[in-house]
């Protein structure tokens, strides 16, 4: 481990490699390759043309949106519990590098084990998925909590769209590489697609873990406050507690904070469903949507580099709150739109929007937040687990009232039209945080 001072373009670049590292996850797991497995695998089209996207699951059949949204919205809810209490820890401790290493190892072998998913399988392959999850957003709330420990104030915003441009720019990488795999399978020798996709979920797992040793190597350990002892559990809760008082004694964190739940809660469920959107209720050529729909998520993924980078530069110029009221009302746009949307070509024109919006609100809201930190303060790990408790409990709310439409209704169309409502809510919420973040 390599000691760099606070500031340093080494230690910034280092802290945001870990975007590189991990962003895997959220674009081959979430997003690309294996929702479009998933939906293969629990889709069946009869001989007369029905689809039957019923699982059996638990002795219930259950709609497989609906259930891969229900864990989904459980592991998110996990997190949100979990996160709070091992942050307290972490920052009485001064050991927060071990639980990112804890939680990134967690996930990245859980990923490995989704090479195992299949119908026969189904609850290991559930529990390796709720367990990647876990792995994933956890291992985040270490990894947000650096920001202020190694970037000032006027640093930040960069530093945080760096981090998620590596991010997009790795994951491509890697997706690119699987999707090579799986569309020239027969090239390769296999008989079908199957196992080039299952050895994609492995290939993350490796590049997770793998390229996270960049990070570990030059981030410090943390601020060294007490030994481990039975009392640190206690000591964790009273550290949170009185970082609550402090939040709610602070109008500007206090009202921002409520602002981010509502439209993050928007937002992030966008994000998770977009796929399983594309998968049925698009047209696809050959009713094959693999091309078509990773396609589409790496043209996110691209346009998302620009869109953080733009976002950081126009906050410099206007400020970060009105930036990110703009890109608020720009989502509730694309909801409208993508209600209509029947073609691939106009998926791909949606996708082209989100990405462009999707990495400046993402990059934003996390350097905004991390600015309105006390800049003295110690306990940055547990000042960002409110603001990651905020994002996990919106999803657990999004992903829910979204798996209980889509089992409602029969469409994920009228979920995403309903999620409009919370954009709006969250540009309301938006003015009236006072707008100077900076300390």
């Amino acid at each position: 481990m390599k000691h760099l001072p606070k500031g340093s373009k080494k230690l910034i670049h280092a802290w945001a490699f870990y975007d590189w590292a991990n962003s895997v996850y959220s674009l081959v797991i979430t997003s690309a390759v294996f929702p479009i497995f998933y939906g293969a695998l629990t889709i069946i089209k009869n001989e007369d043309g029905a689809i039957d996207d019923t699982v059996r699951f638990l002795g219930f059949d259950i709609n497989n949106d609906s259930l891969i949204s229900y864990v989904t919205a459980a592991a998110f809810l996990v997190v949100s519990f979990l996160s709070p209490f091992l942050s307290g820890i972490a920052d009485y401790v001064g050991n927060k590098k071990n639980f990112m290493k804890f939680f990134c190892y967690l996930g990245g072998l859980s990923c490995i084990g989704l090479y195992w998913f299949n119908l026969e399988n189904l609850g290991f392959g559930l529990l390796s998925y709720f367990f990647a999850l876990i792995g994933f957003w956890a291992s985040l709330v270490f990894y947000n909590s650096y920001l202020p420990d190694i970037a000032f104030p006027d640093q930040q915003d960069k530093a945080s769209a760096k981090g998620f441009s590596l991010g997009y720019v790795g994951s491509v990488i890697l997706l690119i590489l699987c999707l090579g795999m799986i569309l020239n399978y027969e090239f390769l020798g296999f008989e079908s697609k199957d196992f080039p996709t299952r050895f994609s979920f492995v290939l993350t797992g490796l590049w997770w873990i793998g390229f996270s040793q960049y990070s570990y190597y030059y981030l410090p350990k943390g601020t060294k406050k007490a030994r481990f002892t039975t009392n640190v559990l206690f000591n964790g809760f009273k550290e949170l507690k009185s970082i609550w008082k402090a939040i709610k004694a602070n109008k500007q964190i206090k009202r921002y904070l409520a602002a981010f739940f509502v439209y993050s809660m928007a937002v992030q469920t966008i994000m998770l469903i977009a796929t399983y959107f594309g998968i049925e209720e698009l047209e696809w050529e050959d009713d094959d949507p693999t091309f078509g729909l990773i396609t589409s998520i790496l043209l996110i993924q691209l346009v998302a580099v620009v869109g953080a980078t733009l976002t950081s530069r126009l906050a410099i110029k206007f400020g970060n709150i009105k930036v990110l009221i703009i890109i608020n009302l720009i989502w509730i746009s694309i909801c409208g739109y993508a209600y209509f949307i029947t073609t691939p070509t106009q998926f791909y024109f949606a996708a082209a929007s989100v990405g462009l919006v999707m990495g400046g609100i993402q990059s934003l809201s996390r350097s905004t937040y991390s600015k309105m930190i006390p800049e003295k303060s110690l306990d940055t790990t547990s000042y960002f687990s409110f603001y990651d408790v905020s994002e996990k409990i919106g999803i657990v709310i999004g992903m829910f009232l979204y798996g209980f439409v889509a089992q409602v209704t029969g469409s994920i169309r009228n979920a995403i039209l309903f999620l409009v409502t919370f954009f709006i809510a969250g540009v309301i919420l938006l003015l009236r945080v006072p707008a100077k973040v900076e300390k």
